[in-house]
Order: C-alpha cells, then structure tokens, then sequence
C-alpha cells in the first residue's frame, strides 16, 4: 500500500532536555507519517531527550490516521523511556481523545473548562473524517435496516439455538471486542460458530492470510452448524443491533480486533474513517479468497473513494444475491 508523504513542517524547540514540537492546525493521513518521522527522529539525535511535548494550541481537525501516528509516537517514546505529552488541547482534539479512550493512556495538560465539557458536548466537537459519517440518510437506512434485520433474528434464533446447543452445548451467542470508526472500542455479537473455549485455542491455530488479521480456511475450532452459520452468514444476524446503537453500519468497512489495530501501520488507520459495516467490498469481492491485509487496505479505502448512498445500496443488493453461495467464507 502507497501513501501520501508531502512534505509537511512540523517546528520543534528545543527547552533543555524537551523537544517541542507546534502540531499544525490537521493531523490527518497527510500530515501523519511526516509527524511519526519527526517524532522518531527526534529519539535517534545525540540530545538526551526526557520529554516530547506536542502542541495542539492550532489543531482543529485529527483523523484515524492522526490518532495512529500518536499511537505510534507514543510507542516509540514509551520504549527510549521519554515523557510524551500532549499540551495546550483544545476541545475538538479532546473530543476525538475521550471517544478512543486515549485520554486515559496518554498526559494531557488541557483547559479546566475544556475537561469540565459534558460528554454531549465534546461529541458534537467529533470530526468528519468521511462523508458518510454525518449522512442523515445514511442513518435512517442503517435504523430501518437494522430494525427490519432485528425481525428477522427473533424469528431465525430459536431454530439457530436448539442447533448450536445439540451441536456443542455452550452461550448461543458469542461477543468479541472490535473497533469501530476512529478505532472507538464495543462489543459485537454474532450467533456462535465455534467451540466454547475458541479464543483460548486461537493460538494453536495456523493464521493462512499475511498482515494484520487473522483467517484460517480448516480452522478446527470451527462446530459442524458453526460452518453452516457461516457459509449462509446467519452467525452475523445479531449485528444488526449493533447497527441500531450506531456501532456499526449496514454497509461500510471490515471490523478489525484491537490486536488487529495494534499491529497497524500509520497509514493503515485511514480505514478507521468509516464506520464498519456489516457487508462491504470485501464481502461482494470473494472475502474467503482475501489472503493478505493489502487487499483487505485496498478494498476498504476502495469502498471510502467511492462512497455515496446509491453505492451502499448497490453492495447491499450484491451481498443479498450471494449469502449462500458456497464459497463465501467468513469474516
């Protein structure tokens, strides 16, 4: 995968053994790897740095790939043992810190009024990192759709459950921590296809694709209607609620794990400006045959590019035509 590299200038002053460095006023996938470069440059110089001060007095906008370059920055410092703090934060910035959690990870010297901001408040300060991210109609479809989806599930889950419980006794529904747009942590649901101590076994597992997430076409763990589920994507029908609270999208990218996140690259976050979807381009591309987290990158910034409401539709009638099509594997 290429990205942009402008060349973009970040100032750093020097104040004894702190760097500071002025953060323009967007932190987004531009200005993202140049910021990461900057800040790794700085911890290789003969100067023995004890702090990395970064200044957001100017920033008004930060992107996934904003947030995965201090991510990154952070990690970097975190190992030469220097302080890393974030100064002078401004609400819009905060507002992307406290919906990621990360203002529990990393030291920020902020305002009083800006840390006494109600949650409601700080969340109209979020950015639009994609247009579909404020679409109203978008929305309306993703509520009408998942209530719809809801039906459905209530109808489909008794026979699923007397299934999975004949089949491997054990919870009927499996929960697993994912990330969502910006990386924002929940919990996503799916009827369970897999053996009741799956998660422990993982590691026993062959991982058959290349990159940043995990596939394994024979995976052992896998139950006999676990397959089932799976090959007709009914495992998925309890997303839909997730799509209702807004977690989610019908339609949008492929939800990655938190260890997924940790293993990213900086411009590998720009995936994060959507919303995940329950069906997306590497659902209608053939998802079993995606061997490498490049085609996953691709068919993700591919769906963002072009990206309107017709197209979500499009991919939602495509999804529908191949549910049971024998060689759509899962997620």
């Amino acid at each position: 995968m290429t990205s942009p590299s402008p060349q973009v200038d970040f100032p750093v002053n020097f104040l004894q053994d702190t760097a500071i460095i002025r953060i323009p006023a967007r932190l987004s996938i531009l200005e993202a790897v140049p910021f990461q470069q900057t800040c790794q440059d700085l911890t290789k110089k003969d100067i023995p740095l004890q702090k990395i001060i970064l200044d957001f007095q100017n920033t008004i906008f930060l992107d996934s790939s904003g947030l995965g370059a201090l991510v990154s920055c952070f990690k970097i410092t975190q190992d030469k043992g220097i302080e890393f703090i974030l100064s002078n934060v401004n609400s819009k910035v905060m507002a992307v810190l406290s919906l990621t959690e990360l203002d529990r990870v990393f030291e920020i010297q902020t305002t009083k009024d800006v840390l006494a901001k109600p949650t409601r408040q700080l969340e109209e300060q979020l950015p639009a990192t994609h247009p579909s991210i404020r679409s109203l109609m978008k929305r309306l479809i993703d509520i009408v759709g998942s209530v719809v989806g809801l039906v459905i599930t209530s109808i489909l889950s008794i026979p699923i459950a007397i299934a999975i419980t004949i089949d491997n006794p054990g919870p009927i529904f499996f929960q697993q921590t994912r990330c969502g747009w910006m990386g924002k942590r929940f919990q996503i649901w799916k009827f369970r296809s897999m053996c009741v101590d799956a998660e422990a076994k993982k590691s026993q597992v062959q991982n058959q694709v290349q990159g940043a997430f995990f596939k394994n076409e024979n995976d052992p763990r896998i139950t006999k209607v676990g397959r089932f589920l799976r090959r007709t994507s009914l495992d998925e029908l309890p997303q839909f609620w997730n799509v209702l609270k807004g977690e989610m999208s019908l339609v949008g990218t492929r939800p990655p794990t938190p260890d997924e996140v940790e293993r990213y690259e900086v411009p590998e976050w720009q995936r994060l400006d959507v919303k995940p979807g329950m069906t997306g381009e590497w659902q209608v591309n053939g998802r079993s045959t995606v061997r490498s987290f490049e085609d996953v990158i691709r068919l993700d910034l591919k769906y963002q590019k072009n990206w309107t409401l017709f197209y979500d539709l499009q991919l939602i009638f495509k999804t529908i035509a191949i549910l049971f099509n024998k060689n759509s594997g899962a997620v």
